[in-house]
């Protein structure tokens, strides 16, 4: 199923998750967040001064087979069930993106096959993200920990180690 499962992949994502991508996102630059859920990643871009847009699946916008007609990044944590098709769309597109995966997501052929043709810039976080999950929990014990993998943001080196906090209660 190219479009994920809904029970397993309607994580939420934190907008301090973003924190360690804001220096190298393009000023000026038009985003486009194609698995977009409740929209934490958009309101967060727009909240820093970037302009863009936020699509879903859910909302009969598919990744797939469908872009943006003015957009110059995209940004996203993608279907974990299908991170490995979205890669590949990723770089077919040719145009700077970030995605948010797990880091056993390195582990496997069909990434590392991908990173091998195009090349990869990775951010890894000192801590797990707390996703908002489809179950309703939130804020604790994340099950997983996940990564940045970026292409041609031009960080300036293939691997960074970058710190995340947890907003304060």
């Amino acid at each position: 199923n190219r479009h994920g499962s809904p029970l397993i992949d309607n994580c939420q994502t934190p907008p301090y998750a973003l924190d360690p991508l804001y220096p190298y996102l393009p000023q000026g630059g038009i985003f486009w967040e194609p698995a977009c859920g409740k929209g934490n990643i958009v309101h967060a871009l727009i909240e820093r001064g970037w302009e863009g847009t936020g699509r879903d699946i859910l909302d009969g916008w598919d990744y797939f087979t469908y872009q943006p007609n003015i957009w110059d990044f995209s940004i996203t944590n993608p279907p974990f069930s299908i991170k490995y098709d979205w890669l590949k769309r990723s770089y077919e597109l040719d145009k700077p993106f970030a995605l948010l995966v797990p880091v056993e997501t390195i582990g496997a052929k069909k990434a590392q096959d991908l990173f091998k043709q195009y090349g990869f810039e990775w951010i890894f976080l000192n801590r797990r993200v707390n996703f908002e999950m489809p179950n309703g929990d939130s804020g604790n014990g994340a099950q997983f920990p996940v990564f940045w993998t970026t292409w041609k943001f031009n960080i300036g080196q293939t691997v960074t180690f970058a710190e995340i906090n947890y907003p304060k209660k």
